[in-house]
């Protein structure tokens, strides 16, 4: 990769029983299934041709055990705001129940109650854009759709509300660059 421009490689955790029925899991420590134990696996295969100069994860479990299976585990950084949203009062739900007590809620837009609002989860995203700016080389991060899908946001200095049109599925790989 010396002939071109570093990367920033986004990888999302492997499936938890939450994302597979669609609760909003932020700081939550839910386990990989065994289909995300597979694919976290896969995902390091087909990262194994390229090579980083950092690997940083989330302290949650959800995303060192994704590191490890794709085979990071002994370079990987723990990076605190590479975290979740925290979803305060609405962890553990899904949107429509959500929707039931507040039908005009959009995390993107409105945040979480107690727990973190737009702007906190861009300041992490653009704490995270500023230490990866100062790395030479390729930087691979593991974390979690919703935050990933702010810091994309902010990598082309976009607003985090934007970050609601993007998707991110789980084991899923998203390349930035300059």
């Amino acid at each position: 990769m010396s002939d071109t421009l570093p990367a920033i490689y986004l990888a999302r955790h492997g499936e938890t029983d939450w994302s597979l029925t669609g609760r909003h899991t932020g700081l939550s420590d839910i386990p990989l299934t065994e289909r995300g134990q597979r694919n976290a696996a896969r995902l390091g295969r087909r990262l194994e041709n390229v090579t980083f100069a950092e690997v940083w994860a989330s302290p949650l479990k959800r995303a060192l055990h994704t590191a490890q299976l794709a085979g990071y585990a002994p370079r990987v950084q723990i990076d605190p705001d590479l975290v979740e949203w925290n979803y305060g009062r609405y962890e553990g739900l899904r949107t429509a129940e959500i929707h039931a007590e507040n039908p005009g809620w959009e995390l993107f837009k409105d945040g979480a109650p107690e727990g973190e609002s737009v702007d906190e989860v861009a300041a992490r995203a653009d704490r995270v854009i500023a230490r990866v700016r100062t790395v030479a080389g390729n930087v691979l991060l593991f974390s979690s759709g919703h935050f990933l899908r702010v810091l994309a946001s902010r990598w082309i200095n976009a607003s985090a509300a934007i970050g609601s049109c993007l998707l991110l599925d789980t084991a899923a790989l998203s390349i930035l660059s300059y």
